[in-house]
């Protein structure tokens, strides 16, 4: 059996959306970054799916991939250090009652 390139892009574009409407939505940052991880491995996913299928000799879609893991390794490092720093500041991590970031 045979999988094409769309099933593996509908993927994507369905984690992405969840990823997005999570960001969007949710009021804690932890819940966010997590959404924002979602996302990162949705494109993650769309560029080895087209790489594979487009371009199968090459490893391009695989190289990018790798460079946004590891674009998310130091997301995720920062991230948790920002929020750790705000707790330890305001004792809460959720986004609307940070109103001490507007400047």
């Amino acid at each position: 059996m045979h999988v094409g390139v769309t099933p593996f892009l509908i993927l994507s574009a369905v984690m992405f959306s969840i990823g997005l409407y999570g960001a969007a939505s949710k009021k804690s940052a932890v819940t966010v970054l997590m959404s924002l991880e979602l996302m990162s491995i949705a494109v993650s996913l769309n560029l080895v799916a087209l790489s594979r299928f487009v371009t199968p000799v090459k490893m391009t879609g695989q190289a990018f991939a790798l460079f946004v893991m590891v674009v998310s390794a130091a997301e995720v490092g920062m991230g948790l250090a920002l929020v750790l720093s705000v707790y330890r500041q305001n004792r809460t991590v959720e986004l609307p009652t940070l109103d001490r970031l507007k400047g």
